[in-house]
C-alpha cells in the first residue's frame, strides 16, 4: 500500500477543478508536491506566525485573510509575504476571483510559487479540492484478481491462477453485466471505509481468455459492457472443489474479507465442472443486495425452522425480515 503525492498541476489539469482556477504567477513551480487531502488557511502566517503552516498542503486566501493582508502597510505586507513564501508553500490560491496584490504577485514569482485565482466563493473551492484530493492522494494498493458489476454490486473475484476467474467474468457480461476490471486491479481506499477497483489503464476495458486470446470487451458488447471503477461490496473467493472440504451451508454467520484496513462481505465458492457459475454468482450478488435492504435469508430461515420447534415464541412474525442495522 502506498500514499501518493501529486504535482500542482494536476489541479489545473483536474476535469472538476481546471474551469474555476488559474494561474497568475510563479507557473515554473507547477511541479511541485501536494501531500495533504486538507487545505489550510494561512490567516497567522500574514500575521507573521508562520509556525504551523503546513507546506504540504494547499494554502487558500479567503476574503478574511485578503483583507487583512490590505490592512498592512506595504513594508509590512512585504516583510510577511515574503516569511511565508520563503516556507516553499506547494502552491496559494485565491478564492472569489480577487485580483491577488502586486506584492503577493511578485513574492509568488519570485521564489517561483505557484499562485491560483479560483473564480468562485472559499467554500465552494475546498469542497471541490477536498474531494479532488481525497480521489487522489488515496491509500492504493494493486492486486491479482477480477472485479465485475453484478446489479450494481462491484463483486470482487480472487482465487490461484487459472481457476476460471475471467472465464466467470466473462459469463457474466453474457447475461447483462460489467467488466470493471481482469487480473491486475487496483484498489484504492476512499473516506467513509470505501474501497474502489479499477482497472490497469493498459488493461482496461481488456479481458484474457486462455485458448482465445486478449478481448475487448467493449468492442464485443457495446460501451454499456464496461465501467471504470466500482466499489467493491463483494468478495468471492474460489477454489478448487473438494470433498473433504466442509463448505458452507446454511449462510447464518457471515464472512468477512479484510481490504485495505476494511472488512469486506466475504464467500467462498468451490469450483467444479457442471457448476453454472454465472448464475451462482449473480445470485450471491442479489442476496448480498437483500442483505443490505435488511432481509438476511438464512437467519429468517433459521428462525422459522426453531419456531416449528418450538424453540422460540412462535407469535413472532416471522414473515417481515428483519431491521437492517
Amino acid at each position: 500500500m502506498t500514499a501518493a503525492t501529486v504535482p500542482v498541476s494536476l489541479l489545473i489539469e483536474h476535469p472538476d477543478l481546471a474551469p474555476m482556477l488559474q494561474v497568475v504567477a510563479g507557473a515554473v513551480g507547477m511541479s511541485r508536491r501536494i501531500a495533504h487531502t486538507r487545505v489550510q488557511k494561512s490567516g497567522l502566517a500574514f500575521a507573521g506566525y508562520v509556525r504551523g503552516v503546513d507546506p504540504r498542503r494547499v494554502q487558500v486566501i479567503g476574503e478574511t485573510e485578503m483583507s487583512f493582508l490590505e490592512s498592512l502597510s506595504p513594508a509590512a505586507r512585504e516583510s510577511n509575504l515574503h516569511a511565508y513564501f520563503g516556507l516553499g508553500p506547494s502552491c496559494t490560491l485565491v478564492t472569489r476571483g480577487v485580483a491577488p496584490l502586486p506584492e503577493l504577485l511578485r513574492a509568488a514569482a519570485e521564489t517561483e510559487s505557484p499562485l491560483i485565482v479560483s473564480s468562485v466563493r472559499s467554500s465552494e473551492t475546498i469542497h471541490a479540492l477536498h474531494a479532488a484530493l481525497d480521489r487522489e492522494l488515496a491509500d492504493t494498493m494493486n492486486l491479482h484478481g477480477v472485479v465485475v458489476d453484478v446489479h450494481g454490486l462491484g463483486v470482487l473475484l480472487l482465487g490461484p491462477s487459472g481457476i476460471g476467474k475471467s472465464e466467470c467474468a466473462l459469463f457474466l457480461v453474457e447475461r447483462g453485466h460489467r467488466l470493471v476490471a481482469d487480473d491486475a486491479v487496483i484498489l484504492t481506499r476512499l473516506p467513509g471505509q470505501q474501497v474502489v477497483g479499477a482497472p490497469s489503464p493498459l488493461l482496461r476495458q481488456h479481458l484474457e481468455i486462455r485458448g482465445l486470446g486478449i478481448l475487448n470487451i467493449r468492442d464485443l458488447y457495446g460501451a454499456t459492457a464496461t465501467r471504470n471503477e466500482a466499489p467493491i461490496d463483494l468478495v468471492i473467493e474460489l477454489c478448487p472443489w473438494r470433498e473433504d472440504e466442509a463448505y458452507e451451508r446454511l449462510g447464518i454467520d457471515d464472512a468477512s474479507y479484510r481490504l485495505m484496513g476494511c472488512d469486506i462481505p466475504m464467500l467462498k465458492v468451490p469450483i467444479r465442472p457442471g457448476r453454472e457459475m454465472s448464475t451462482i454468482l449473480e445470485v450471491a450478488a442479489r442476496n448480498q443486495l437483500l442483505k443490505r435492504a435488511g432481509h438476511h435469508s438464512a437467519r429468517a430461515f433459521a428462525a422459522r425452522l426453531e419456531a416449528s420447534l418450538g424453540l422460540v415464541d412462535d407469535t413472532v412474525e416471522l414473515s417481515k425480515p428483519p431491521k437492517a442495522h
